[in-house]
């Protein structure tokens, strides 16, 4: 009835497919799990996550390298023997002793994807990782109603709930740089194509935060991903907020303007974002200043 696809990199996935097979038994529903390693090199990590192959109904597997974020998610759907997949980051873990039976419930016959959400600790974490939960907080761990205000750009692909016939109408794109942005595209594909999504309050806890310096360097790779998509027509250009944005500033001969202020305030603008209290305004001024910056090189 249902398979639990995880993919994994580097992170000890062992504990969470615990927790997912304990509840999966308890609702007695057919399941099984699959993890799929890209090609880790921690050996603690694969020495845990070997243990996978010991519960019932799993498996983990090592692929030979790294295929990256896109590949090895379709990879996992083709993998999975059932109709009903449910996709989780393996650096999360369900908020409720209910999580499974709560995604059952909503399964039936309709073509739809259903997202059950994401959850931070409310505790502040260290001071090296503070940008990425003020981030996660303010602009991910939404409410229902605030998700469902924009359904596509609120959807994310670490805990959602999709059929395999669905999924092989939009699978995820394997050509593009693994830049990240993989769920921007898939979500813009899914609304092209009229495929509903239904927002849920069954939610995971993102454990892995990365440190700030991490974290702003995925958010510029992110913005050279986003380009990309959009010079290649692959989304529009007024999807995302970022880039409307930019296309509007572009419109009113104002990107000379902003790419010269970045430059000369980019350092200062990092200053803050790497501090103890990062502001999340700095952080867009820094987005569409590098995104200015960052067009100009190509």
């Amino acid at each position: 009835m249902l398979s639990i696809l995880i993919p994994t990199y580097n992170y000890n996935t062992f504990s969470l497919v615990e927790e997912l097979t304990n509840q999966a038994i308890a609702t007695g529903i057919s399941f099984e799990i699959i993890v799929l390693d890209d090609g880790s090199t921690d050996q603690i990590s694969l020495k845990e996550n070997s243990k996978i192959n010991t519960l019932e109904n799993c498996s983990y597997k090592i692929l030979e390298k790294n295929i990256g974020r896109s590949a090895i998610r379709n990879l996992l759907a083709k993998t999975a023997k059932f109709e009903n997949l449910l996709f989780l980051d393996s650096d999360t873990i369900p908020t409720y002793g209910n999580f499974i039976s709560e995604y059952i419930a909503h399964i039936n016959d309709d073509e739809k994807i259903i997202y059950g959400g994401i959850l931070y600790q409310k505790e502040k974490p260290n001071k090296t990782k503070i940008l990425r939960w003020v981030y996660g907080n303010k602009r991910e761990a939404l409410l229902v109603e605030q998700r469902n205000k924009n359904c596509y750009l609120s959807f994310l692909t670490l805990n959602f709930l999709i059929k395999k016939s669905v999924f092989n109408k939009v699978i995820f794109n394997e050509s593009i740089p693994n830049l990240r942005h993989e769920d921007t595209l898939f979500s813009f594909e899914l609304k092209q194509k009229n495929i509903p999504v239904f927002h849920i309050n069954n939610p995971v806890y993102h454990l892995g935060l990365e440190s700030s310096i991490d974290f702003l360097k995925k958010s510029e790779e992110s913005i050279i991903g986003l380009h990309y998509l959009i010079s290649h027509r692959l989304i529009l250009p007024e999807y995302t907020k970022l880039s409307k944005t930019y296309f509007y500033l572009e419109k009113m001969k104002l990107i000379g303007i902003f790419r010269f202020m970045f430059n000369k305030s980019q350092f200062l603008l990092k200053k803050n974002l790497l501090s103890e209290n990062p502001s999340l305004f700095v952080y867009d001024l820094y987005r569409i200043g590098y995104y200015c910056k960052s067009v100009q090189k190509q």
